[in-house]
């Protein structure tokens, strides 16, 4: 390694001596923000004078903060970050590389993590059970009956791949586990002679790694393929990215939740435009503001659409290490090394050179919900009896609902009656609130003051906890809580998602029966992070987010339109109204639960032997081989990606005579191209399981298949609310064949051009797989024949997915739309001027059966020149292995 700043110098802790690099040494770092002093040194460490030379550090120096990004790096983060649902296929790719590499003549174990990459198995546990003290242990057992061929597959790769570690189902929420546990905030390692100290960062395949923003940790979402790259040695191109400086003053008011305060921030962020660029939050209430606060509003990154946001490290972060068990050593190094590069934090602190300011007075939020289908709709509670209405009636004028009257139901003995706006789940789940102990202590203690009174759940309401953590656990039972949240039904359901990515489970048969056969437009209320449509049931059309205290009152009432000021939630025993008021606690009545309960012993009893799992992982068998031997599974399955591949790459021509499978909206989310809920037996990934003697009640869901191509891209654009403007009238994965015009699912349109050697295309709108960082989005198109996608805009993550599978993502411009251009699907295109991936610009002729032609001008979004080759390669993983080959 190079050091043109001689920068590299030596910091001692406590008679320890670590290499740094020092950023004082670059003039004019000091004025530049925290996130980009993070790259400023990765950079430093870094410089080898090819990936990295004098020049691009120098760029740091004389940053304009106001100039459209354009200066292209290479970063390299310190570990990957995964969760099973998206980990899973990148073990498999790995997998899939290393028997492609020993086809090469390459050696198969040069595929394997160069840096720490770590896995938490929390996406697989579904809500089949609740309400019981039973749920968790059946949850669990069917959770291991369902998924054993994937543990089995993960425990292979934990065994064959160096710097690979695995944390076991029902331990906790990945990007809990990851502030809670796995973060070292201050990254050190053996390099030469030298231990060396630096920044700890990552990038994880799941797009809320952006929680490890709250602890002061640089890391965001990426796909799947980038992050197998990034494990296998390769840098990250990125350019260097304006930052928006969020400014927090005052402090909430009594009554109001860091839940609440999230919601703002989302519609804040939203609203200004933050996409693409990195928030960095400061200001004077940033010294008081709880972790748990700091981690909520990191957590929903992705829904406020930046990269990353950013809290930087201070007194409370090392308060709350101290609290999660960390050691005193690591402390140190901690406060040490942000105190010698002038990151350390202090109220006093003066203001970094920012892109962009926004500013926040925290005493202006007020209690919220977001719904009902996007997380940035915020809706202040106290005007919900006005929105609600108003939702309802355009949902059903867009989906053509009729309006058929309440239904009676019968259920466990009691009769009541279901209509539109009833509450038919009610979850506090999702790490955004679970790792947060403000707003879990606040559930409990509602919990405690409605039982007190009597009161229970509706009875049509499905309830649901996932703790996030053991050491939750632990601190609810200490305070005495536990017991109260389990009369209100909730009950334990799993240390995972669950209701959050969907794995609900069913309904009870009567109320999946009532809004079927009546048309309802039932209600999810959930402490979660995303509430798109189909996502957290297929039978709940509408969805709010909410504070965990929240969901439990609502549990209560039964129903989202009404006034939980001045409406009644229920009566108690006596025939009393209840209201909101009667059973919501105060700020001291939470923070004195939380200073005598949450403490440093739940935490490291919780993660004192992570790694190990329960009985059933102990006893799961795996192969011991260096390469998988695929066994017969319909969960694991080797992809066909690497068929065929030589160590030559064949230049990329023009795109002709191509059709399109689907003509879409705007908000075309991950969720709807990549579904990860419930597979239907008359689906196409339904046939094909039946076909392999799978039985519909052994399907498990779409997410917990993503280890098999056959399922996924049968899978691909079925999400069940999809509406494909090609299909008028129609909702899932329907296209029309063209020129046939006959109607059929995507993936038989797609396999049947496929047989015809006809390339395939999208067409959509605005905001083009915004939602999870799911690289199945991008793989799934790419085997059914996807070759470009053309979008009014693009969420990052999916552009880059995309890209990274060998598809073009190509932008309108001029205010063009397919809208505007009079586009229907039915149309032949070609894309032309592509000059080998090179281009910027390409020309598009859309030619209609009869003759007429529309042409237009796309923009190219391959954004930077390792892109350019990750195209030309036919993706990142292609690129990759001929690399590793070649060496």
């Amino acid at each position: 390694m190079t050091n043109s700043f001689n920068a590299k110098s030596t910091l001692s802790v406590a008679g320890k001596d670590y290499e740094i690099y020092r950023l004082d040494t670059v003039p004019g770092s000091e004025r530049l923000p925290y996130s980009i002093k993070i790259l400023l040194e990765n950079l430093l460490r870094n410089e080898d004078g090819v990936t990295v030379n004098r020049e691009d550090i120098e760029f740091f120096s004389n940053w304009d903060a106001k100039a459209e990004p354009s200066k292209e790096i290479q970063y390299r983060p310190a570990r990957v970050l995964m969760q099973d649902f998206t980990g899973v296929p990148a073990v498999v790719d790995l997998a899939a590389m290393r028997d492609a590499m020993a086809k090469l003549g390459g050696d198969p174990s040069k595929i394997t993590p160069q840096q720490p990459a770590e896995l938490v198995i929390d996406h697989s546990v579904q809500v089949d059970h609740f309400g019981s003290d039973e749920a968790f242990a059946l949850n669990a057992e069917l959770e291991f009956q369902r998924n054993r061929e994937r543990y089995q597959f993960l425990k292979w790769g934990q065994n064959a791949l160096d710097g690979f570690k695995v944390v076991p189902p029902d331990t906790g929420i990945v990007h809990q586990v990851n502030v809670e546990y796995l973060s070292r905030l201050i990254f050190s390692k053996d390099a030469g002679n030298a231990t060396q100290a630096y920044f700890d960062t990552c990038v994880g395949t799941d797009s809320h790694t952006t929680m490890v923003n709250g602890i002061g940790v640089l890391g965001w979402g990426v796909g799947g393929i980038e992050a197998e790259a990034s494990m296998l040695g390769q840098p990250i191109s990125m350019l260097v990215p304006k930052v928006v400086g969020f400014k927090l003053t005052g402090k909430l008011r009594e009554g109001v939740t860091a839940t609440d305060l999230v919601l703002t921030i989302v519609e804040r962020l939203r609203q200004h435009g933050v996409v693409g660029k990195f928030v960095e939050f400061y200001g004077p209430a940033i010294s008081s503001l709880p972790m748990g606060e700091r981690n909520t509003i990191a957590n929903m990154g992705p829904e406020y659409g930046a990269t990353c946001g950013l809290f930087p490290i201070d007194q409370i972060t090392l308060d709350y290490l101290r609290l999660t068990g960390r050691s005193e050593a690591q402390i140190a190094l901690v406060e040490a090394y942000c105190k010698a590069q002038g990151v350390w934090h202090t109220a006093e602190a003066a203001e970094a050179d920012y892109s962009e300011t926004l500013e926040l007075d925290l005493g202006d939020v007020v209690p919220s919900l977001a719904g009902p289908k996007r997380p940035q709709d915020r809706v202040a509670l106290d005007t919900i009896t006005e929105h609600f209405p108003k939702a309802l009636a355009a949902l059903k004028e867009e989906r053509g609902i009729p309006t058929k009257g309440p239904a009676k139901v019968e259920l466990d003995g009691k009769q009541f009656e279901l209509s539109d706006g009833s509450i038919v789940v009610a979850a506090i789940t999702s790490c955004t609130n679970t790792s947060n102990p403000s707003v879990l202590i606040a559930a409990g203690l509602v919990a405690k003051k409605a039982a007190a009174l009597g009161l229970e759940r509706a009875p049509w309401v499905k309830t649901a906890f996932g703790p996030g953590s053991m050491a939750v656990t632990r601190y609810l039972d200490r305070a005495g809580l536990t017991e109260p949240l389990k009369a209100l039904g909730f009950h334990n359901v799993g240390y995972g998602c669950t209701v959050c990515i969907g794995n609900t489970g069913p309904l009870p048969a009567p109320i999946s029966k009532a809004i079927a056969d009546n048309d309802l437009c039932a209600v999810s209320i959930l402490s979660g992070n995303r509430n798109f449509e189909g996502r957290v049931h297929a039978e709940v059309r509408m969805n709010y987010l909410a504070s965990p205290p929240l969901v439990v009152a609502y549990a209560i009432a039964g129903r989202i339109d009404i006034d939980p000021f001045n409406d009644p939630l229920t009566t108690d025993a006596k025939g009393n109204p209840v209201y909101l008021k009667d059973i919501w606690p105060s700020e001291a009545e939470v923070s004195g639960a939380i200073g005598e309960f949450v403490t440093a012993e739940e935490f490291t009893a919780a993660y004192a032997d992570v790694f190990s799992g329960d009985a059933r992982w102990q006893g799961l068998a795996a192969p011991q081989t260096d390469t998988y031997d695929w066994p017969e599974s319909t969960y694991i399955k080797n992809p066909p990606y690497f068929a065929g591949m030589s160590l030559d790459v064949a230049p990329v021509g023009d795109i002709t005579g191509a059709r399109c499978l689907a003509l879409l909206g705007n908000s075309i989310t991950t969720d709807h191209i990549s579904p990860a809920g419930a597979i239907k037996p008359d689906s196409p990934a339904g046939k094909y399981l039946i076909e392999k003697g799978v039985d519909p009640k052994d399907f498990n869901s779409l997410g917990s298949r993503r280890g098999n191509h056959e399922v996924m891209m049968r899978g691909t654009f079925a999400n069940i609310r999809l509406r494909n403007l090609m299909a008028p009238g129609t909702e899932g994965g329907v296209t029309l064949h063209q020129p046939s015009g006959e109607q059929m699912s995507i993936f038989d349109a797609a396999m049947r051009y496929q047989d015809e050697g006809i390339p395939a295309i999208v067409v959509a709108g605005k905001e083009y797989g915004s939602g999870s960082s799911r690289d199945w989005a991008a793989k799934g198109p790419r085997l059914l024949g996807v070759r470009a996608v053309i979008a009014e805009s693009y969420e990052r993550i999916h552009r880059s997915n995309l890209v990274g599978m060998g598809i073009l993502p190509l932008e309108f411009i001029n205010g063009d739309s397919a809208e505007s251009l009079g586009l229907t699907g039915t149309e032949t295109f070609d894309i032309q001027g592509l000059n080998n991936g090179e281009a910027k610009q390409v020309e598009v002729t859309a030619t209609a059966a009869d003759g007429s032609v529309k042409r237009f001008t796309a923009k190219v979004r391959i954004d930077t020149p390792n892109e350019v080759d990750y195209y030309r390669n036919g993706g990142i993983l292609h690129y990759v292995l001929r690399k590793l080959a070649a060496d």
